[in-house]
């Protein structure tokens, strides 16, 4: 496959998981039904919200970390796609103990319905439970999700490369005889910029030389009294 394709893939891939991972929180994971202590039976329904509550902060973050992939380089690549594992791989335990323990993933809402609290008076009350396909689905979600973390470490290197946007750049110094600027100034003081060998070069511009008489003595320089 292409780079290009293999990025557009990945990141289109990572953007549906973590979408149908937040659209599971949003829907019914079990019904519940309970002995009223009143009376008679309730049948109660435990959203995504509650007995998988974490599954939303996980998919957002995993939505976060595809954004981050588009502009990643190739080690940070790595460190997203191991993050992906970490992150699929807790939607998947999350999904995994609520089907385990409907009861106790369903235990906020019994209580409200009921007053009663505690795991063991809890499951006194509690005559049935079902499972809706929406914690499987969020189970397959998380493995899913996993597993495209460990293709995100296998084939970072395959990916194309980040733009130069996102590259750092280095300021270096601009050398003075390529600048024009510095050329007009050299000639506005009477300075050759073409000759190497020109002494006046060595003089800044502002701190004119002592003229030399053809002795090559300064000027002033015998007029010292001696002693």
């Amino acid at each position: 496959m292409a780079p290009r394709r293999l990025k557009l893939v990945t990141i289109l891939v990572g953007v549906l998981l973590a979408g149908v991972g937040l659209l599971t929180w949003t829907q019914p994971w079990f019904g519940v039904v309970v002995e009223s202590p009143q009376g008679g039976q309730l049948d109660l329904t435990a959203a995504g919200d509650v007995a998988g509550s974490p599954v939303s902060a996980l998919s957002l973050a995993a939505l976060a970390l595809v954004g981050a992939l588009t502009i990643a380089g190739r080690v940070f690549r790595v460190v997203l796609g191991l993050l992906q594992v970490a992150l699929g791989a807790s939607i998947a335990v999350t999904a995994g103990t609520a089907l385990s323990d409907p009861v106790r993933a369903s235990g906020s809402v019994v209580t409200d319905a009921t007053g009663v609290d505690g795991q063991d008076s809890l499951r006194a009350l509690v005559s049935s439970t079902w499972a809706t396909p929406w914690p499987w689905l969020a189970l397959v979600v998380g493995v899913l999700a996993a597993l495209l973390g460990v293709a995100i470490v296998v084939t970072s290197g395959a990916w194309p490369q980040a733009g130069r946007k996102y590259t750092a750049t280095r300021l270096v110094p601009a050398d003075p005889a390529s600048d024009p600027s510095a050329t007009w100034d050299s000639l506005s003081v009477g300075d050759d910029p073409t000759d190497p060998d020109d002494p006046t070069d060595l003089v800044a511009p502002d701190e004119p030389a002592a003229p030399v008489d053809d002795a090559g003595a300064r000027p002033g320089a015998d007029d010292r009294p001696s002693r």
